[in-house]
């Protein structure tokens, strides 16, 4: 959140910038010619590059800004206000060498250290993001926004504790500050403090009952809270439709598309995560394998940092449109201009989700798939993929508002999309012992799945857990829990996140099997983790998300890891551990019988998607109601 100026500004000098900044007197002496306007003074100029600039006038903000500065290169606001619109268009460099600028003619202005700071931030820079917002701390230490702001970079520092105590002073200086209890309510959920998490989202919701962000975030965290039912989660979505979609029907409008049946369909992705985010290894085998004699293919990227995969995935579009920063509405009149037949969301309530162009319903034929097995909750939304075994006739799920369409085979296909070292041999071989293991997102880890866990390690005479796990205090928190429980200390090894992919890949190497969490079950890492040879057993629950290693082992060819129940996965997870020829067995033959499966067979995967596009259009084209009986 960059800090925003409150007052008007003048020429040479900076913006008057929340309470306790530094004023800079007007100077009408000079005078300044902009082409399409009359000759004006500089102040009058930055106030109307000012005005620009807050309205989302980014081009004509910016040629007035470098214009005043062409005249009166020391204007420091003209130079922080550049740099600011440099971040906010993703000039992240070119932001923080004007911002630096604007601080050495003027170094005691609060505002300019913390948007330094963000720009610093969003260049990963972090240390220096750091050291910027503590100078703008050290010159006005009550402003909440900074503390805020410097908790962030805490966070995507790892230093949580320390990130968690700059949004708790950011919530003292200001308890009315919904942004902070919002970013507090995503690192305690990221810490697997989901009853704090969710209170602390349900704050920033008082405080700014439009905060549509934070409901988004409420929504998603109550899938991983064991204590939550299904019922509970769907009328959350209710609430987020009625307050935040409802009103955006008034923009429907009758759709022209051609209406035959069997005409190549144009399809739309719409997605921040075309990158290297984990929906890759599952939208590569489609997107890289789609008929484009029959599908003419259109991707919607909000992408901030593209990569090789961002490459690779654009060379699989027919279309390819950049759509960083446009705002919703804007998205949706693009989507309906490009006259979109299919459009399909691959986020619902994730982080930077487009639901509201969605909501606006921009193509006939709307789908949710990819980013959780679970309603977006958007009246909007015609249809949710999905397969039989996540989400069979009558589940809990059946009542969202999405028509569901099972797939054949399953919900996704894998593709490891990298280089990936060879399966190692079986740790316990040489280790005298077995190890569980478990790198799953750590917010799945809950009581009850330390419970069933101990029970496991239990019933495995000399077994140990090693276990990822935030650092600092949550670490301990988590030790407490497995004592509790009745785990000896020297049974649990936990590490913290690794710096890099290829030593995460390592961890494999030292474990013999994974354990599942639930109710939310292990996604990526399951498929990750059979891919480097470590069997996952599962059990399923009653719903899709505790229903997602069925579908994956299902798939995969991989039945005998399956349980029935809680007590058979002991079981069945004890007797593997156990059975040493049987897991380096498995171990060497993993990678081989996924390559083989259903589970990995990308055309085929693609010919399953594509006939369940084939069909809503169809209906679609009958005149026949999205809704399914």
């Amino acid at each position: 959140m960059w800090s925003r100026p409150t007052a008007k500004c003048g020429a040479g000098g900076a913006c008057a910038e929340d309470e306790g900044a530094r004023s800079i007197a007007q100077s009408g002496a000079s005078h300044y010619s902009v082409s399409s306007i009359p000759p004006v003074t500089i102040p009058q100029a930055f106030e109307l590059a000012f005005q620009y600039h807050l309205t989302g006038r980014q081009a004509d903000a910016e040629v007035l800004y470098r214009q005043i500065l062409a005249a009166e290169p020391r204007h420091d606001a003209a130079l922080h206000l550049l740099g600011v619109l440099s971040h906010q268009m993703g000039r992240n460099d070119v932001a923080v060498e004007l911002i630096l600028q604007a601080i050495a003619l003027a170094p005691r202005i609060q505002a300019y250290h913390s948007n330094l700071g963000e720009a610093y931030r969003a260049a990963g820079k972090l240390d220096e993001a750091i050291a910027a917002y503590r100078q703008a701390i050290a010159l006005q230490p009550n402003l909440a926004e900074t503390h805020s702001n410097l908790g962030n970079a805490l966070n995507d520092k790892r230093q949580f504790d320390e990130a968690i105590a700059a949004y708790r002073q950011a919530i003292a200086f200001k308890p009315t500050y919904a942004e902070a209890h919002y970013n507090l309510g995503r690192i305690l959920k990221d810490m697997g403090q989901l009853d704090e998490a969710i209170a602390a989202f349900r704050q920033a919701i008082v405080l700014n009952p439009n905060f549509a962000e934070a409901r988004s975030n409420l929504v998603y965290t109550l899938n991983y809270h064991p204590g939550v039912e299904a019922r509970a989660i769907a009328e959350e979505l209710h609430r987020w439709n009625s307050q935040f979609a409802e009103p955006l029907r008034r923009f429907h409008r009758p759709h022209g598309n051609d209406r035959a049946p069997e005409r190549r369909l144009r399809v739309g992705y719409v997605s921040p995560d075309f990158w290297r985010h984990v929906a890759s290894h599952f939208l590569i085998p489609l997107l890289e394998t789609h008929d484009h004699a029959g599908f003419e293919i259109y991707c919607y990227a909000s992408v901030g940092h593209p990569d090789a995969i961002t490459e690779r995935l654009k060379n699989t579009a027919d279309v390819w449109r950049d759509v960083l920063g446009l705002p919703d509405e804007a998205l949706a009149n693009l989507i309906r201009d490009d006259q979109i037949d299919i459009l399909v969301d691959l986020s619902q309530h994730t982080a930077n989700h487009r639901l509201l162009a969605f909501a606006r319903k921009p193509a006939p034929v709307q789908v949710a798939w990819l980013g959780y097995p679970g309603s977006t909750g958007l009246e909007t939304m015609d249809y949710r993929l999905t397969d039989a075994l996540m989400e069979p006739e009558g589940s809990a799920w059946s009542e969202s508002v999405e028509t569901p369409v099972r797939l054949p085979d399953s919900w996704f296909c894998f593709d490891p999309i990298s280089e990936y070292p060879e399966p190692g041999p079986l740790p316990a071989l040489t280790a005298g012992q077995v190890t569980f293991g478990s790198f799953n997102n750590f917010c799945k880890i809950n009581e009850a799945v330390v419970r069933l866990w101990v029970q496991v390690l239990q019933s495995v005479e000399g077994s140990r857990l090693l276990l990822q796990c935030p650092e600092g205090s949550t670490q301990a928190r988590v030790r407490q829990w497995f004592e509790t429980h009745g785990l000896a200390r020297h049974r649990l090894e936990i590490v913290s996140r690794t710096a890099t992919r290829a030593e995460f890949l390592q961890l494999f190497d030292r474990i013999d099997v994974a354990l599942e969490p639930f109710p939310y079950n292990g996604g990526t890492t399951t498929c990750e983790g059979l891919w480097m040879g470590v069997p996952v057993p599962t059990f399923p629950g009653s719903t899709a998300l505790s229903r997602l290693g069925l579908s994956i082992l299902s798939a995969a060819g991989l039945g005998e890891l399956i349980a029935e129940d809680p007590a058979e996965y002991v079981r069945l997870v004890a007797n593997l551990a156990t059975d040493l020829p049987r897991l380096a067995a498995l171990r060497s033959t993993l990678r081989q019988r996924m390559k083989t499966s259903a589970f990995m067979d990308a055309p085929r995967f693609a010919r399953n998607v594509e006939q369940a596009y084939r069909d809503m259009w169809r209906r679609w084209c009958a005149g026949q109601t999205t809704r399914l009986a």
